[in-house]
């Protein structure tokens, strides 16, 4: 199990090193052989080489079965030309390694519901997926750019998808939905926008291979307003990049916390680049405040989709419920009179969870 390690910046190897934690004790514990490697991505890279994204680590990232990431980013790079701004490194990886479908589930532990900004009876045993497209949309898309235009400065960017990234995606969406309540829910803009005209089209051409999935379609600001109205009715979601971006977002914090939910961004053969979905957090960084939980269960997705092991997979679900089951909290998922504990010791809670 050859795995790329890129810890990033701010709270990235501090949330990693307690993943990381955990690999290590999940290897000794099964012998699975894992062969870690560790690289540059983000704005570390570009302190050390100028670079969002070095050659270096996509040679490592390459030969990887998986890759673990943390955050990337902080405000000293934010005046920096475009090219060399973090972010960058997120989608030069993603592009150069294909990993197209982006899996986000949003699932509400039992023990946290009530720090849901909804009320209880909304989330309790809430269980979404959002199936994003990854590697197309406005993100990618040419022409871009800023220019002058009669005297003033104009900014374009082209939102644009072919049928077969459509196509891919959407089987990856309709094969998640036949695992889980066979529920597909498709978010597009078709009324106003012709590249989700042809998403909603391409949509229900595929939807013939799956006789046994149901699948609706959402306009996308209806779907905004339904995740908070009635976030229980979907199951499976399915959109674009930039939909998918947002959507996914306001979902995290119907659990909570956007330190809880883990992601999976995979090409078509489930090699998989795993991370949560919160930032670098830089305000918090190097002070034992941060949620590595978050983190520890992309390490269950990367076991359930890369490694197929499924037992692990539950095993790192199973033990992170059973440590928020004792009453274990960060910072970030604390109520009044719970008691915090730090990134660290949350670490050393899940090792011994698993080890029971």
């Amino acid at each position: 199990m050859k795995i790329l390690v890129l810890p990033g910046d701010g709270i990235g190897p501090e949330i990693v090193s307690q993943a990381v934690r955990v690999l290590n004790h999940l290897d000794q514990k099964y012998a699975l052989g894992i062969a870690l490697e560790y690289g540059l991505i983000g704005g570390c890279a570009v302190d050390a080489t100028a670079s969002p994204f070095p050659d270096e680590t996509l040679k490592k990232a390459r030969i990887a079965h998986a890759i673990l990431l943390g955050a990337v980013g902080g405000p000293q790079y934010d005046s920096l030309p475009r090219a060399q701004r973090p972010e960058q490194g997120l989608l030069a990886i993603r592009k150069s390694l294909n990993l197209f479908a982006n899996l986000r589930p949003a699932q509400v532990f039992e023990e946290l519901a009530h720090a849901s900004s909804l009320k209880n009876e909304l989330v309790v045993n809430l269980d979404i997926l959002i199936v994003r497209e990854l590697t197309g949309d406005i993100y990618f898309g040419e022409p871009r750019g800023i220019e002058l235009r009669n005297g003033e400065r104009v900014g374009f960017n082209t939102m644009i998808y072919s049928e077969s990234e459509i196509k891919r995606i959407a089987h990856v969406a309709f094969q998640s939905a036949q695992k889980r309540g066979k529920k597909l829910c498709s978010i597009d803009k078709m009324n106003v926008l012709e590249a989700t005209q042809l998403w909603r089209d391409v949509m229900i051409e595929v939807a013939a291979d799956y006789p046994d999935v149901s699948l609706t379609h959402m306009l996308v600001d209806n779907a905004a307003m339904q995740l908070v109205r009635n976030p229980k009715q979907f199951d499976v979601m399915v959109t674009g990049n930039i939909f998918g971006d947002i959507l996914s977002d306001e979902a995290s914090m119907l659990t909570g916390s956007i330190g809880m939910l883990p992601s999976a961004s995979l090409d078509e053969n489930n090699k998989g680049l795993y991370e949560p979905i919160h930032g670098s957090a830089p305000d918090i960084a190097g002070q034992d405040k941060a949620n590595p939980l978050a983190t520890i269960l992309s390490l269950s997705m990367m076991f359930k989709y890369t490694f197929n092991r499924l037992d692990i997979s539950q095993e790192i679900e199973t033990a992170v419920k059973s440590v928020l089951k004792s009453g274990l909290r960060t910072r970030d998922i604390a109520s009044k009179d719970d008691a915090v504990i730090g990134c660290i010791a949350m670490g050393d809670a899940v090792i011994t969870a698993l080890g029971k």
